[in-house]
């Protein structure tokens, strides 16, 4: 089986390259950057190329069986991902896996969730036995804040007091594999999270405990974050991602016992705890 990862060197898409690996596939990944392609794992084949170009759309999807669909957040996220759909239509792709968001249906004002809106509905139209991964807020974004947090004692995103359903991006990586590899997940649209619900509060607790300092929440001060956020992100991200925590903060975005119960089936596991995740990124941080 060939199998065609797009977006497979950020910090979902190269942990499904590794989970993938595992299967004994026939593995390329698709990247616009040389560089990027030389970290690559060894038994997976770097494919360059650029959705926006149509003869990379016509070129890369020959011959492949499945393909993993992950499309950065961008200004060009819708066109880039109807292009790969197009292109896998093409070419006889047989399966194709897509990373989406939860809840599309109600926050498609956000723009990197209608843009996934779009997406989907071209997917579901194509004839391409396709499933839909939808998961929540990833464990794995907290990287980012190591600094804020072994320096300045701060957990700095503003996810609010609600609560998400945060999820490991492991558990997102098997889920994919096996939509992939495995029969019965077609026309499925699974929505991925972690085992308990956790606000901004209740993270920086977790990763008090896990460092075995004081960490304190940032914060749902929107107006600060942007701020702060411009000095290291474009414009147009800042705008986007403020909007998501504003939503985030009016409503949350948690899993429902019926969702969690079908990932559970999926996985054949129970999903990866927080408090697991932080005691083990604490340990590798303290090397």
């Amino acid at each position: 089986m060939k199998i065609l990862v797009i977006g497979g060197t950020g910090t979902v898409g190269s942990q499904v390259v590794r989970e993938l690996l595992e299967c004994n596939v026939e593995l390329q990944v698709l990247t616009r950057s040389a560089d990027r392609a030389k970290s690559l794992p060894q038994g997976a084949q770097s494919v360059i190329g650029d959705l926006l170009e149509p003869s990379t759309v016509r070129s890369i999807f020959k011959g492949v069986d499945g393909v993993f669909l992950l499309n950065a957040v961008s200004t060009t996220e819708t066109h880039e991902g109807l292009m790969a759909v197009n292109g896998a239509r093409m070419a006889g792709v047989k399966r194709l896996v897509y990373l989406s968001v939860p809840n599309l249906e109600q926050a498609p004002h956000l723009p990197h969730f209608g843009s996934k809106l779009s997406i989907e509905t071209v997917i579901k139209a194509s004839g391409i036995s396709y499933t839909i991964l939808r998961p929540n807020n990833f464990f794995q974004n907290d990287y980012w804040f190591k600094d804020a947090m072994l320096q300045y004692g701060v957990y700095p995103q503003p996810i609010g007091d609600i609560g998400l359903s945060r999820i490991d991006v492991r558990d997102i990586a098997e889920a994919a594999a096996i939509a992939l590899t495995k029969s019965g997940h077609e026309g499925q649209t699974y929505t991925l999270a972690g085992p308990h619900v956790h606000t901004g509060e209740s993270t920086a607790e977790v990763w008090s405990r896990a460092l075995g300092e004081r960490i304190v929440y940032g914060g749902n001060d929107l107006d600060a974050w942007e701020q702060q956020s411009l000095e290291y992100l474009p414009a147009w991200m800042v705008f986007d991602f403020r909007l998501m925590y504003e939503f985030f903060q009016e409503h949350g975005l948690k899993a429902s016992l019926a969702e969690a119960e079908r990932q559970r089936k999926l996985l054949g596991h129970e999903p990866r705890s927080f408090k697991d995740f932080a005691a083990e990124t604490a340990s590798m941080w303290k090397k």
